[in-house]
Formats: structure tokens, sequence, C-alpha cells
């Protein structure tokens, strides 16, 4: 990466649980195929997507997808931005994993973390992160969230930040010209297209919950901040669909498993199944990228553009994602979709 870029800001927008396929699988140009098509909310609830679920995933990953017509705006950065198509979870199971993969580029367990799944730590995990490197250097970060989904209260030095506030502030950060070096950004639940459980039960997810990142990038696109802003739109999870391409095998998992279902000992813990992955910025390359990215890019490309020390051997052999910008180009127009 050039060390003189004009990216001030970095923005994660970590949504949930939906492969390439099931999402972008009908995009002009891709590694993708064409599949069923998939209800908002999706029949039959939640698909499983725990490492158990993906080991078994040749018979039980849900063979659907969303069109354009579901989901016009992320089909519209797509065109306007980079897309990236061969783009990789970290971790081949679940939401903890990988969100503390695109923290800390680290993970200690395989599956959510419950009292229950004695086969793996518990949390809170004493590990470096991407925020405690970014305070050592003097810069900033924020994780705009909800307290009842927040993977940062798993780990220890992060679990008291005053750095952790609830995701709405993010509205009033960017209105203010305020927003920090990193920010990370979820949604709340039913908006964070997260197949509905809960109180959310039988409701659409997926039109409201990218209606509701179309709101944060629109506000963002209309500040002066957006001229000096990388964002980075992507999911954290397979969330139980399937997608075509296998992830390559980096390391495996040497930890045990549960009691019922698969063995996990010397499984592939990762890379995980493909999930879309969308950069916004006036400096992104416009059309698909089709070269090798995951979640821990995102973590080495905030190490390179802010001159972080490496955390971990992991963002040591990541690639920083560098190829999705071209910083002599000129800027892109904010995004074109209300």
């Amino acid at each position: 990466m050039e060390p003189a870029n004009p990216i001030e800001h970095v923005v994660i927008i970590f949504k949930e649980n939906h492969t390439f396929d099931n999402y972008f699988g009908t995009f002009p140009g891709v590694q993708g195929i064409v599949l069923p098509q998939a209800s908002d909310p999706p029949t039959g609830g939640d698909p499983p997507h725990s490492h158990g679920a993906w080991l078994n995933r040749a018979t039980g990953a849900v063979r659907q997808q969303y069109k354009e017509k579901d989901i016009p705006a992320y089909f519209a950065y797509a065109r306007e931005f980079t897309l990236c198509d061969n783009y990789f979870t970290e971790v081949a199971s679940q939401s903890e994993p990988n969100y503390l993969m695109v923290i800390a580029a680290a993970s200690p367990v395989i599956d959510n973390s419950l009292a229950s799944r004695t086969y793996q730590p518990q949390p809170p995990f004493d590990i470096p992160s991407l925020p405690k490197n970014l305070e050592a250097a003097g810069l900033t970060w924020k994780n705009y969230a909800f307290k009842t989904f927040n993977f940062f209260y798993h780990i220890k030095t992060l679990a008291t930040s005053p750095n952790l506030v609830a995701w709405a502030q993010f509205d009033t950060d960017v209105a203010n010209g305020e927003l920090p070096s990193v920010s990370w950004l979820f949604a709340p639940s039913g908006l964070d297209e997260h197949p509905p459980f809960g109180v959310n039960a039988g409701k659409a997810t997926v039109g409201p919950g990218m209606q509701w990142t179309v709101d944060r990038l629109n506000k963002l696109a209309a500040s002066p901040l957006w001229s000096k802003t990388a964002v980075f739109l992507t999911w954290d999870d397979w969330g139980g669909w399937y997608d075509h391409v296998e992830p390559p095998l980096k390391d495996k998992w040497q930890g045990d498993g549960p009691k019922s279902g698969p063995a996990y000992k010397n499984t592939q813990f990762t890379y995980g199944p493909r999930v879309g992955c969308i950069v916004v910025s006036p400096y992104a390359k416009r059309g698909i990228n089709s070269n090798f990215h995951s979640h821990v890019s995102i973590v080495r490309f905030c190490e390179k553009a802010f001159n972080l020390p490496e955390l971990n051997a992991r963002t040591a052999a990541s690639d920083d994602m560098s190829d999705c910008f071209d910083f002599e180009q000129t800027p892109l127009p904010p995004p074109s979709w209300r």
C-alpha cells in the first residue's frame, strides 16, 4: 500500500449470515451460480451454521439465493465501487470466531461461546487486538454496536473501554465530522440481515437490513468525511447458506468438538466460506476484484494504512487489500442509491 494515501478513516460494516452465492451469485461477471429464490424471512428460519454444520454442508447447506430485486442497493454499490468475489470468512463456522478475527486477527474458539461448549475456551480472552495497537500509536477507534451481541466484550483489554458505544452514535459522530481512525459498525437485531428470531420472528430482515446500511452510508457520503474514508461492507459468516467455491485450507482446529456430531479435531479451521465484500470509497477501483481476500485482510489494511505493527503471524502473512484501491484516480462520487 502507498504510504501517503488519503485514507484517514476506515469503517468496517459487519452484517450477518449470507454467503457470496446467496447474495451476489447472479451479479454479472462474478464467480457465481444461479440458485432458487430465497424468501425474506427465509422459510425454515435460521439455518444451522456452526462448525459441525459446515462439516455437513454437502447435504445441510441451504441452496437458495436473493436476487437484485431483493438487495438492489448492494448491487448498485457493487457496480459503482469494488465487489470482491474471492473474499472468504476466516473461520469455517459462525459469528464469534469471525468477529474476533476482524478485531484481533485471532480466535481461541471455533463456535460461538456457550457455557455448554466445554470443548473450547470460555471468554473473556487475553489476546492482542487492533484497537489496542491503534491506541498505542496514538490513534482512535470505536465500536458502534449494542451490548446484547458484541464480541468486543469477550476480549479482556477491551471489555470496559469507553469506546464501546451504541450504534446510533455513528450517525451523531458522522454529523459532527468526528469519526475515529477505525470504526466497527454493527446493526441491531432485526436490521443485521440475520434470519429473524425472538421478537423479530416472522419479520423480513434482508430488505430492512440493507436499508439500514444504505442510511448509514448516505449520511457518511453527505459529509466531508467521505473524501478520506474507506468502507469495507462485508458479512460475518456463511449462515448455513450454500456457496459453490470451496474455501482453501490454511490451518486446522487442534481442539475437540461436541460429543455428538462430526469430530472437530484436525478439521479445517481457516478459511471459511466466501461472503460478499464491497469496498466503498472515492478511491475504490470500480469493478470486480477476484484476488484472494479474507476478514484478516481488512485488519492488515488498517495496519498498513496507519503504519501499525503486525498483530501476529496471521496479519503478517495476509494481503492488505491495496489491490482494491487506486489513490491516484479521480475520486469516485458518493453512492447514488437512496
